[in-house]
């Protein structure tokens, strides 16, 4: 009799922490949604900004990283010693296009991947912005580069979500109760720190606290121009 109460109560404790869990589920869907939203149209008035800046730094990536090397080799081998051509960073030839509509379609596919899957929309995942970053550096070289047919299987690849793909599996073994309770309430645990940390994403405070929300854009913008400036200063030699 006692055990049929204790699992009575266990089985209540579990539909109110399914019901707490479904309720913050909606939640955060909802914010994620509106903050996706926004950005996307934030994107949209930014998108040659956007673009400009993170091929700026990857190419800034590229000369930081040549640059190490070359001092490394000098110091191996002194100053006269010429660095390989795996170590340069080749100047690309101008990419000869004979069809003006590939170009186009070249383009499109090149901004509406580099728009999905820029470092920027994951700024509090560390882990996806390493991703990301190569991610754009394999796009920026494909779009320069590739085959546009190449162009196209891995635009189709981002777009799909496969890219940025993560291992969101749930347990599949039978849980005893005690251990069902406490993976019911770390899954609460865990979607309200997702939720805490998607209201205090910094686009959707804008979204919720600013007066004239698109008034941001402005602040986008001088945040795009100052980078992309210094960004060329650093590369102008490149």
């Amino acid at each position: 009799m006692e055990e049929n109460s204790l699992i009575h109560i266990n089985l209540e404790k579990q539909r109110l922490l399914k019901e707490k869990i479904e309720e913050a589920t909606q939640e955060l869907e909802l914010v994620q949604q509106e903050t996706l939203q926004f950005e996307a149209i934030l994107r949209s008035h930014l998108s040659d900004l956007i673009i400009e800046e993170q091929e700026l730094s990857v190419l800034y990536k590229e000369l930081k990283k040549a640059k190490k090397l070359k001092r490394l080799q000098q110091k191996q081998k002194g100053k006269k010693l010429k660095i390989s051509k795996e170590l340069k960073i080749q100047q690309k030839e101008p990419l000869k296009i004979k069809d003006p509509e590939d170009e186009k379609e070249r383009k499109r596919l090149y901004r509406e991947a580099m728009l999905f899957s820029h470092p920027d929309k994951f700024s509090l995942d560390h882990e996806k912005i390493e991703l990301t970053t190569e991610i754009t550096t394999q796009l920026i070289e494909l779009y320069k580069n590739g085959e546009l047919q190449e162009l196209k299987l891995f635009h189709l690849h981002i777009m799909s979500g496969n890219a940025l793909a993560g291992d969101n599996l749930l347990p599949t073994t039978s849980l005893e109760l005690a251990q069902k309770d406490k993976y019911l309430e770390n899954k609460l645990k865990d979607l309200l720190e997702q939720l805490q940390a998607a209201k205090n994403k910094h686009t959707y405070k804008v979204l919720k606290e600013y007066k004239d929300p698109m008034s941001f854009l402005q602040e986008l913008k001088e945040y795009y121009d100052d980078r992309i400036f210094k960004l060329k200063k650093r590369t102008r030699k490149a």
